[in-house]
């Protein structure tokens, strides 16, 4: 009894241990990327600005048109990007439907093929190929993810991607120019916050994904500061120039 107890035990802990977060979603990656591409390219605008010896105003209304721009640009982008990533798997999925339903006993075989190349028996490959194939669209799914790599009942949303990529650049772009709204008539403090920001992006970052948190952080912080540096530069070298 007490074997079985423990048995049973060790295999609801696997069962509730042994989940996989979404990682086909379309969220992370546009929410991610846009949080630190607003982060960065509205620091680094608004930078380059005051670099330029720009007075607080032109600084804040940089900081206010970067951030629209960029929500708007990112957004369109991500739903650009996605959705004609998501009719080209659509087009191959309307391929490999014609052939499932043209040529069935050769896309039977295929997948017999393909499951004895990876190890099973060539009697019970066919055998699991022919039942699996009993169903068109099941037999769809299967090919989908052994040929193309794709799941078709969970493809990535182009307007899922579109927002989230536009709220989380906005979000990120907003960091640096809260400072100014709040009356603050130097740089430091924008870069202040945005550099927190940009540490703060990458803990999150690192927490989704089981990375180090420091690391990460660390590592965005650079990225950020660089680019912040550099073009504060190039401004003060233009403006200089002008």
């Amino acid at each position: 009894m007490a074997i079985i107890d423990t048995e049973a035990a060790l295999h609801e802990a696997h069962r509730d241990n042994h989940t996989h977060r979404d990682v086909n979603g379309g969220w992370l990656r546009p929410a991610v990327f846009g949080a630190m591409d607003g982060l960065v390219s509205n620091l680094a605008l608004m930078t380059g600005v005051a670099g330029g010896t720009a007075g607080r105003e032109a600084v804040v209304v940089a900081g206010l048109a970067g951030l629209a721009a960029g929500a708007f640009s990112m957004a369109a982008g991500e739903y650009t990007s996605v959705a004609s990533q998501r009719e080209l798997v659509q087009a191959e999925l309307d391929v490999e439907r014609r052939e499932l339903r043209k040529h069935p006993k050769d896309e039977e075989e295929e997948l017999a093929a393909l499951y004895e190349s990876r190890g099973v028996e060539a009697g019970l490959a066919r055998e699991v190929a022919r039942q699996l194939s009993h169903d068109p669209e099941q037999a769809l799914e299967i090919h989908a993810r052994e040929e193309l790599g794709v799941d078709p009942g969970d493809l990535p949303s182009p307007v899922v991607a579109a927002v989230s990529s536009f709220g989380s650049f906005a979000l990120g772009a907003l960091l640096p120019v809260l400072p100014y709204l709040f009356g603050a008539g130097a740089l430091w403090p924008a870069v202040l916050v945005a550099l927190v920001g940009l540490f703060g992006c990458g803990a999150v970052v690192a927490r989704v994904t089981a990375r180090s948190w420091w690391f990460s952080g660390l590592r965005q912080l650079a990225l950020g500061g660089a680019a912040a540096g550099v073009t504060y530069a190039l401004g003060s070298l233009f403006g200089a120039a002008v």
